[in-house]
């Protein structure tokens, strides 16, 4: 097996999924002729030429507005949004359209659309290209959101994705596009949606977490001498409800650890969730690691920002002493 970053697993996948099915097609800003900002769609317009591999311009709702038309006519686009933090305009199509048409046509349409973005911060980017708001994507009946947090699941993850009958919004923690190297097969392979994994058994308390904090809270459980188990959801909507509550039952203590703001933030999910169905195991309040009720601030404040090392550990001895 070959060694890939993330983006070189992503665009395999790609790769095999246009080769596999002519149904499949690539449309966004500079991802034919430039390859992507991040160059996970290099290579494909010399592969499958202009008709499958489509140069937008800069319009993301109409970007979002021709792959739902695409999709309800048989194709399956996967469209490139440059970073997440340009969703927003894309938002009455999400919600009006892609996520509803299966209902509104009474089951004769789907819309197999996946919508790629690069998410979350950690390169000390601009305003706009640093956003955590996958929480309000989650909330969308008809939604599918994944973030893949290593090169190994984003393939596996993103095929899923191209297949799946309902809309995918697939978000690329970038500050590890190239920074996570590790064996990926090259033969296509799937990672069901909806299926959390184990990174790490133990039994003081749970971890849960998603996309580049993944690595974090390794790191920070390497530091702290605590035998805590993690959790990389891998998607939350759907979330792997039976692997949370089997681990909070056996640890009976959880932390729970995401970039985005606080408030309303998809840890406060889980936690109600974990409430609703494990509660009286508890032997302690869950904490919430994340970032704060703020714009994330631009580079030299980042670093304030975001969840570290030192602030998942003080959570994580704060949990156990309890």
């Amino acid at each position: 097996m070959p060694v890939m970053n993330m983006v070189n697993a992503l665009n395999l996948a790609l790769r095999q999924e246009m080769k596999k099915d002519n149904s499949v097609v690539v449309l966004g800003e500079d991802v034919g002729i430039n390859g992507g900002v991040f160059r996970v769609t290099d290579g494909l317009l010399k592969l499958y030429g202009k008709k499958r591999v489509i140069d937008t311009p800069l319009a993301e709702s109409g970007i979002i507005g021709a792959s739902i038309g695409m999709a309800i006519n048989g194709l399956r686009p996967v469209a490139e949004i440059q970073f997440s933090g340009f969703m927003y305009s894309t938002f009455d199509q999400i919600i009006s359209h892609a996520s509803r048409i299966r209902n509104r046509s009474r089951g004769r349409y789907s819309c197999p659309v996946v919508i790629r973005t690069p998410y979350s911060g950690g390169i000390k980017a601009l305003e706009h290209h640093s956003e955590s708001m996958e929480a309000l994507y989650t909330h969308i009946p008809g939604i599918k959101v994944v973030i893949p947090s290593t090169p190994a699941d984003a393939k596996g993850l993103l095929i899923s994705a191209i297949r799946d009958p309902d809309p995918v919004i697939f978000l690329e923690p970038k500050r590890i596009y190239r920074a996570v190297k590790e064996y990926v097969q090259e033969n296509e392979y799937i990672i069901p949606i909806g299926k959390a994994r184990l990174v790490r058994e133990g039994n003081q308390v749970s971890i849960i977490c998603w996309g580049a904090m993944v690595r974090e809270c390794e790191r920070a459980v390497l530091q702290s001498g605590i035998d805590a188990e993690i959790i990389d959801l891998r998607s939350l909507k759907p979330f792997d409800v039976d692997l949370i509550i089997e681990s909070v039952k056996k640890t009976r203590r959880v932390v729970v650890v995401h970039e985005a703001p606080k408030t309303n933030g998809f840890g406060a999910e889980i936690i109600a969730t974990i409430n609703e169905n494990a509660l009286l195991y508890l032997d302690a309040p869950p904490i919430r690691v994340t970032g704060f009720d703020s714009v994330i601030p631009l580079g030299k404040l980042e670093d304030v920002y975001l969840p570290n090392v030192e602030r998942i550990n003080k959570a994580l001895q704060k949990v156990v002493s309890f």
